[in-house]
């Protein structure tokens, strides 16, 4: 039997490196919306690097009037379509001065106005990341835990999804630690390994000193199409 790899994330705001290593290292990606929302949390933000320190960018989406937090990201809407023409803006201050920017500039501006009349925000998270991983040279084929289905358990409903995307192995983030039982991964005959984020080398960066938890923007604004690079070579 063929070895297939498989990752099941939430899916999160223009993520930071470590989120498309993680696709990059698998065969199949399953996007885990299906999935409670929660505030203040990476799926409708993330950081920018600015003159002045970190900044969150932030899209506002409404959490009011949900019977006992039970809103999935799936279903998360924009509260105000003018965050697109701010983010972009904000961005393109930021990052004017990186030696990547400009040629990315109208990439970036493209992407935001495709998502002027959004209403969902795991749309917006799509978009991003698929763009991305396009502009990175990641082929990883990426689909949706809505395809497959959802069972009861934590751990459970992850080895049915990787067991019905035909997949005999799981590569988990590390905070996932605190829930998985590995016991449910042995027993369906799945090899469970953990993401390790601590080897990542630094880049060149403005605004002293580095940074690696921000958006990927960061890193493809800095250095270009070596962005890849400095994912996958991580422990050279």
């Amino acid at each position: 039997m063929q070895n297939k790899k498989v990752a099941i994330l939430q899916s999160n705001y223009i993520p930071w490196k470590g989120y498309f290593d993680i696709i990059d290292s698998v065969d199949e990606f399953i996007f885990y919306d299906e999935m409670q929302y929660t505030k203040n949390d990476w799926r409708n933000r993330n950081k920018i690097k600015t003159q002045t320190g970190l900044q969150w960018i932030t899209i506002p989406c409404a959490t009011k009037g949900l019977i006992s937090n039970s809103q999935r990201i799936c279903d998360t809407k924009i509260t105000d379509k003018r965050w697109t023409k701010k983010h972009c803006n904000t961005i393109k201050n930021v990052y004017a001065k990186a030696p990547y920017f400009k040629e990315n500039k109208g990439w970036l501006e493209d992407i935001y106005k495709s998502l002027e009349n959004e209403d969902y925000l795991c749309k917006v998270n799509y978009k991003f990341i698929y763009e991305i991983c396009d502009y990175l040279g990641i082929k990883t084929k990426l689909s949706f835990s809505q395809d497959y289905g959802l069972i009861e358990g934590k751990t459970e409903r992850l080895v049915d999804l990787v067991k019905k995307a035909g997949g005999t192995e799981y590569l988990s983030g590390p905070a996932a630690k605190d829930y998985i039982d590995e016991a449910h991964f042995k027993d369906a005959g799945i090899k469970l390994t953990w993401m390790d984020y601590s080897k990542y080398k630094e880049y060149p960066q403005l605004y002293p000193p580095f940074e690696h938890g921000v958006t990927i923007l960061d890193l493809i604004f800095n250095t270009g199409k070596d962005a890849i690079k400095y994912i996958r070579d991580k422990y050279e």
